[in-house]
């Protein structure tokens, strides 16, 4: 077992050593859809002693949750997963495995010593499909026409031009002021732009000026991309955020990759069914559904992602090494998007959701007395 200090712990010389090794198994060994995330800043690295493998996650609520799974070859998975575990219980802590797919959920399943949960599900395709799709779904193709009618064109940006662009950065700091909640980390990590070398980032531009941002990172094992990122300007007209999902694709399709996917879509029943859970559970991923539109709208997310007609709808998981999946171990999940402030953010949340609806009220003339 190899383990290095956290990222606060290290020099940098040992920072960039261990992420430089990270990343190479990445691209070896990178399968699932987010393995490539784990470089992104705040993830502890642990590297198995035994095999060629990597662990990204972080410390939270006494658990060590993991960005997707060990990044493994496909036969030393459980190995790998084994002796992280036995690392973890040495440290008195449990291990959460968030956004793992079919090849670590098959592992366990049906097994006394792990537990999992749905967390929704990934719209995949072949992109040598995509152009196809397009073709034969009309409102897809006025979307495409309604931003390129205003204007709108989407190009690959060289790294280089993207990570010094002042342009992107106010775009992301514009697009970060509108979300329900204040910026996430984790595997939802909004800083991006500053770690570029294997990622291509698609922007759209209107009259020169660019209006939003697509970032790809890719999924090596799979031969495949996964969509990370999208951010949209107050200045992108409808159908920006189509047109950069098209140019990114058909640009995974001329690299004959097999795969591309847009990610998770939280809570979506669409990879199966989310009452098998625990009934505190169910009752929690109900409440979240029902009233946490105000900061995450999950159903039109989910919508979104399925316009595009995807050719599969894959299962996402949490897996705990516990018997049943436990309310802590979702309260460590919760830690690990919000550094360890879960209650915190929300009410930080609840905080700007009030004022952008007193914002609103005042922009439309509407007195409180008439909402009531």
């Amino acid at each position: 077992m190899s383990r290095v200090p956290t990222p606060s712990a290290q020099s940098g010389a040992e920072h960039d050593r261990a992420h430089g090794r990270a990343r190479e198994l990445v691209l070896e060994y990178g399968w699932n859809s987010t393995a490539y995330q784990i470089l992104n800043p705040g993830f502890e690295l642990w590297f198995s002693s035994t095999h060629q493998a990597v662990v990204g996650y972080v410390r939270a609520g006494g658990r060590l949750v993991v960005g997707g799974a060990p990044v493994a070859a496909d036969a030393a998975l459980r190995d790998v997963a084994q002796e992280f575990e036995r690392d973890a219980a040495k440290r008195g802590a449990g291990v959460v495995y968030f956004g793992a797919e079919g090849r670590l959920e098959d592992l366990y399943r049906a097994t006394k010593t792990h537990s999992s949960i749905l967390l929704g599900a990934q719209p995949s395709w072949n992109p040598a499909s995509w152009a196809d799709i397009i073709a034969s779904h009309s409102s897809l193709r006025a979307q495409l026409n309604r931003a390129r009618n205003k204007g709108v064109s989407v190009e690959l940006w060289p790294s280089e031009r993207a990570e010094g662009s002042s342009e992107l950065r106010e775009l992301l700091q514009e697009w970060l002021g509108t979300r329900g909640l204040p910026p996430l980390h984790f595997l939802v990590e909004p800083e991006t732009l500053g770690q570029l070398r294997d990622r291509r980032v698609f922007v759209a531009t209107r009259r020169g000026v660019p209006v939003g941002f697509l970032v790809a990172s890719p999924i090596p094992a799979r031969r495949g991309w996964l969509t990370e990122q999208f951010v949209r300007g107050r200045g992108a007209p409808n159908g920006t955020a189509e047109m950069m999902i098209d140019a990114a694709v058909r640009w995974v399709a001329l690299q004959h990759s097999d795969y591309v996917t847009l990610g998770l879509a939280p809570l979506s029943t669409r990879g199966g069914d989310l009452t098998s859970h625990s009934l505190l559970i169910q009752i929690g991923f109900k409440w979240v559904r029902a009233y946490g539109r105000r900061f995450y709208n999950f159903e039109g997310l989910d919508s979104f992602k399925a316009k595009f007609a995807p050719e599969r709808w894959e299962a996402v998981y949490a897996v705990a090494n516990e018997a049943r999946f436990s309310v802590r171990s979702l309260y460590a999940i919760g830690s690990a998007f919000t550094q360890g402030r879960p209650f915190r953010t929300v009410g930080r949340g609840l905080v700007q959701a009030g004022r952008q609806e007193m914002r609103w009220i005042r922009r439309t003339g509407r007195s409180t007395s008439s909402l009531i």
